[in-house]
């Protein structure tokens, strides 16, 4: 069996990018891959694919709602070994607002907040392994970042803008993640995966001109490259660092962690 410091968490694995990722990582066979995805018909039915075309068993499943904090520590406890790497991949663009049963605006809970909630629930497994880094997947379509109206209570919603500001925030909240994890040894970086053709592009009004396996490449380059910390709290698009304006704003930063501080329980 695969060392329990192999394991790598996809989230979003359901969809076209995150169940190439959890593919492309299960392909080394050393590796201990589990997709987190909602429905469990598709989650399963994802992970027997991957088991099959890889041929790696130390592949599995967990179900969870992650825009629901309640349902992120759930899953937190079930995950019980160390944990080498979190992608962060989950996101949606519904295009009504919505709202949790707790009251968050659903795109800012699952596309902003399930990061950081994931973030913090899996630290300490993250902290056991001496090489863990986290994979925060982002945009180049990213901006409208409004820190005083993050859930779209005072502008009118639509469901791009909603998008274009949760990656902003991704990549902005990379930098205030990495400066505050470094300690604990636990590198994290955000990336743009490529233009792919899926249901979220869809619900956004694109199409795509990528395959799911390239926009896979840049996560799963960034989660098994060989550099760590040194280049922690960077963006990349097309396996190389992009220089990125949202985390030179430093006052941006904190504002946008306190704002996201204040949500996580």
């Amino acid at each position: 069996m695969t060392q329990p410091d192999k394991t790598m968490v996809v989230t979003g694995a359901t969809g076209a990018i995150g169940k190439a990722i959890a593919r492309q990582l299960a392909a080394s066979l050393d590796n201990v891959v589990v997709l987190v995805g909602r429905d469990e018909r598709k989650t399963a039915h994802a992970t027997d694919e991957i088991r099959h075309q890889t041929g790696n068993q130390n592949v599995r499943y967990e179900l969870a709602d992650l825009s629901r904090l309640e349902s992120v520590r759930a899953l937190g406890k079930r995950l019980d070994s160390p944990v080498r790497v979190l992608i962060n991949n989950a996101a949606i663009a519904p295009r009504t607002r919505q709202q949790t049963p707790e009251g968050l605006e659903l795109q800012f809970a699952t596309n902003i907040m399930s990061y950081v909630w994931m973030t913090l629930e899996l630290r300490d497994k993250l902290r056991a392994d001496s090489m863990s880094r986290i994979v925060n997947v982002a945009s180049y379509w990213a901006g409208d970042l409004d820190v005083d109206d993050l859930e779209f209570k005072r502008r009118r919603y639509n469901n791009g803008a909603a998008y274009r500001q949760s990656k902003q925030a991704n990549r902005t909240l990379t930098v205030a993640l990495s400066e505050r994890l470094a300690s604990d040894g636990i590198a994290v970086f955000a990336c743009h995966p490529g233009d792919v053709n899926s249901k979220l592009s869809n619900d956004l009004g694109f199409g795509g001109s990528e395959s799911p396996d390239q926009g896979a490449r840049t996560p799963v380059w960034l989660a098994t490259a060989d550099f760590g910390l040194e280049r922690s709290g960077r963006y990349f698009e097309h396996e190389r660092e992009v220089s990125c304006p949202f985390g030179r704003d430093r006052a941006a930063v904190e504002a946008l962690y306190r704002a996201c501080m204040a949500c996580a329980g």
